[in-house]
């Protein structure tokens, strides 16, 4: 029964995506700390190997200077960028305060212009069209910031569960790192293992591959918006240009994030060129990474660009915001383990990996 089924290539498909499912749906985020400690220690396992035997660095104490050393990178990149950010908000308050300003002469013409088309008071016309923004914003205030109390607690909640998570994260990556090189030679001796190592490895080359096809992308879209908002005039354009490409690598916050409120603001001052060149860019930072990012990943990873690109959107409509990492690293997880399961049966051993 279980040759038959081994043989039978569209039930190992469908048996392996039921399988893949199930990991990425329920027991992917349930041990997500550890998968992440595992894949942690395993890329930079080498690097650990080194400091051990050139400076006797302990696996486990090598680990955590990593860790340390990422949160140090990661804190002072945050803390450049808010700093920034706050130093830019005189900037912004202006410009509202001009929009305010704005508004209320358009308000004041059109009423006027429309009164007289249409014969009624163009102040009785004004004055309610301002009663109506009056409402709106008593709602906004009534009904809207009570809204936003509660969200800011299910924001601390989030909070509080990621640092569980990332205590988890630092308790799994020690002990992993410490007892690394027993698991490892323990899989190796039993042969019912090779396959599984062998789809790690995959699943591993392609994270890799992922990776620095995301670092490709964040360069060349930060250089980009870099020189078109510098040369457009734009005031802090290269740091804001810098800052959308970081932005773009994430999941649905992307360069429009920076470009689109620096595009209206620039509306606001009557700046259309340089509004049209926020857009534009916006556009084409879009395109260049719908290009590039099947392109990239598929080659590298040895599938088709359009194959990675179905798997994308199949992920986004399966797992939500996730799907975006879980849909194409779903589709390398089954075409590694059907790539090694066709190998194995070529060569007439068994597809087990008890």
């Amino acid at each position: 029964m279980v040759e038959k089924i081994g043989h039978n290539r569209l039930v190992v498909l469908l048996l392996l995506t039921g399988a893949v499912y199930f990991f990425l749906k329920v027991v992917a985020p349930l041990t997500a700390p550890v998968l992440i400690a595992m894949l942690f220690v395993t890329i930079f396992g080498p690097l650990l190997q080194k400091m051990q035997s050139r400076f006797h660095i302990h696996r486990q104490v090598g680990a955590m200077l990593l860790l340390l050393a990422a949160c140090l990178i990661l804190g002072l990149l945050v803390w450049v960028l808010f700093s920034w950010i706050v130093g830019s908000l005189p900037d912004w308050t202006g410009g509202l305060d001009s929009l305010e300003d704005m508004l209320s002469v358009a308000v004041h013409n059109v009423c006027g212009a429309v009164g007289k088309a249409i014969g009624i008071d163009s102040e009785y016309l004004e004055q309610t069209i301002f009663s109506r923004i009056q409402e709106s914003i008593d709602y906004f205030q009534q009904t809207f910031l009570p809204g936003m109390l509660s969200q800011s607690l299910e924001f601390v909640r989030t909070l509080i569960s990621l640092g569980g998570f990332l205590l988890i994260f630092i308790i799994a990556t020690v002990l992993l790192a410490k007892d690394y090189d027993n698991i490892m030679n323990s899989l190796l001796d039993r042969e019912e293992f090779h396959l599984l190592l062998e789809i790690i490895c995959g699943i591993i080359r392609y994270i890799a591959t992922y990776v620095k096809a995301q670092l490709i992308i964040i360069n060349i879209i930060s250089i980009l918006a870099a020189v078109v908002l510098g040369l457009s005039g734009i005031r802090n354009g290269i740091l804001w240009g810098l800052l959308a490409g970081i932005l773009d690598s994430l999941p649905f916050v992307g360069t429009g994030i920076v470009l689109v409120p620096l595009g209206i603001q620039q509306l606001f001052y009557e700046k259309y060129g340089r509004a049209a060149a926020c857009f534009l860019l916006y556009v084409a930072c879009i395109v260049i990474r719908e290009v590039l990012e099947p392109k990239l990943i598929g080659q590298r990873v040895g599938v088709s660009p359009i194959a990675i690109l179905v798997s994308l959107y199949a992920g986004i409509r399966l797992f939500g915001v996730w799907g975006i990492v879980a849909g194409p690293l779903g589709f390398v997880i089954i075409y590694q383990t059907y790539q090694s399961l066709e190998r194995r049966l070529s060569l007439g051993k068994p597809p087990n990996i008890n």
